[in-house]
């Protein structure tokens, strides 16, 4: 039986994080694939970066129509302009400074035959195996009933988030890009009552003492939390609990693509299937089959069929219709568990082609969801975060 009492931790990372840097200049060289493709579902992207002291390196494989290339001029500039962005003009680690290497390919033969659909019986494959989740739970309703996350996670995103937006604006001096923060609730027979210890770091000036950071810290932390009965107590609330905080970016610690995959989805709270997200166009399962999973899971809540929905799918490369088809609704569902899973299927296509064109996933979207997870954001009449729609509600509840 689960323990009517217990704790659960999340973290978050900032823009400036070094692994975030990395995921933002991948998918910022994806948009400009497909704003060249426009719409068209031929671009094809494989982007990985590496980030340390004032050095970049971009690899990987992509494809285009003929004219439409992104040229290594140009992925250069994009990652620059991506760096300036987030903010860093630091000695050891500088937009316009740092060497830029670019060793990116064409993609493979074999891969694309898989991949590409012939025109007649044979639709689009999946561009690898793999197996991917989503899920979501009713509890942030405290804080926002359309965010339908696990609130540790939600709650980490959003002081960082913040705390950023507050930056750009030119309103806290001293604070660096890079940050982190952790958030540990207690949960009382499953829904979360408190904060019992949270962990904000961030990079600062040299000029600002520990005491000063916790300070300009705090505000955010009471800020994101329901109202000041959750926070935590005073000695369990850590900032910066190195001390010192003054060297940070990829000066301090070097950065890869998709290394944060848990702070992007959900974090822990729900299985993971292992693949990153950013980097990669549409046709790739890892990224769109996650964002499909995530908004069915979303509807079946949003719809009043569970309070708590976890799917899985997987593929096989070059497959277009997935092997399998789960979901849990962990005792929470109205009806069976098999009964929603069918309904699911009925509503979306889940084959690659089906879920591109159901959440119009071609299109420039991507560079925005580097950072602050890509699940429970705001939709944008431009198409960002589409899988964050619950226009499926009705539909879900015809099927049923």
């Amino acid at each position: 039986m689960a323990s009517k009492r217990y704790l659960f931790t999340s973290e978050s990372v900032s823009e400036g994080h070094p692994d975030k840097i990395c995921d933002r200049i991948s998918d910022a060289i994806v948009d400009a694939y497909l704003a060249r493709d426009g719409g068209a579902a031929f671009a094809r992207c494989g982007v990985e970066t590496l980030v340390t002291t004032n050095f970049v390196t971009i690899a990987g494989e992509t494809r285009s129509q003929e004219g439409c290339q992104v040229s290594h001029e140009e992925m250069e500039a994009l990652a620059r302009a991506a760096i300036k962005d987030i903010g860093y003009d630091q000695e050891n680690f500088h937009w316009e400074k740092a060497e830029v290497q670019v060793v990116v390919h064409g993609q493979s033969a074999e891969i694309a035959q898989g991949v590409d659909s012939d025109g007649n019986a044979k639709d689009e494959g999946a561009g690898d195996q793999g197996l991917m989740f989503g899920f979501a739970c009713r509890e942030t309703d405290v804080v926002s009933p359309d965010v339908l996350m696990p609130a540790p996670l939600h709650f980490s995103h959003e002081i960082l988030r913040r705390m950023a937006e507050t930056r750009h604006a030119g309103n806290l001096p001293g604070i660096g890009p890079d940050s982190k923060s952790q958030v540990t609730l207690e949960y009382v027979d499953g829904k979360p009552v408190r904060a019992s210890s949270i962990v904000v770091s961030t990079q600062h000036g040299a000029n600002l003492s520990q005491s000063d950071v916790r300070e300009i810290v705090r505000p955010f932390v009471m800020d994101v939390l329901p109202d000041e009965s959750w926070m935590c107590p005073e000695d369990e609330f850590y900032v910066n609990p190195t001390g010192i905080f003054v060297i940070g970016g990829p000066d301090s610690d070097a950065g890869l693509t998709g290394r944060k995959i848990i702070v992007d989805t959900y974090g822990g709270a729900s299985p993971h299937g292992g693949g990153a997200f950013s980097g990669k166009d549409p046709s790739k399962v890892d990224r769109s089959a996650a964002y499909a999973t995530r908004y069915l899971a979303k509807n079946v809540v949003a719809a009043g069929l569970a309070d708590k929905c976890t799917i899985q799918v997987s593929y096989a490369i070059g497959i277009s219709k997935p092997l399998s088809v789960y979901v849990d609704t962990h005792g929470t569902g109205v009806e069976p568990d098999d009964r929603i899973a069918a309904a699911v299927q009925e509503c979306m296509d889940l084959s690659p082609r089906g879920i591109r064109e159901h959440l119009q996933l071609n299109k420039p979207i991507y560079e925005p969801s580097a950072a602050y997870g890509h699940f429970g954001r705001m939709p944008t009449a431009a198409g960002h975060f589409s899988w964050e729609k619950t226009d499926l509600v009705d539909a879900l509840k015809a099927a049923i």
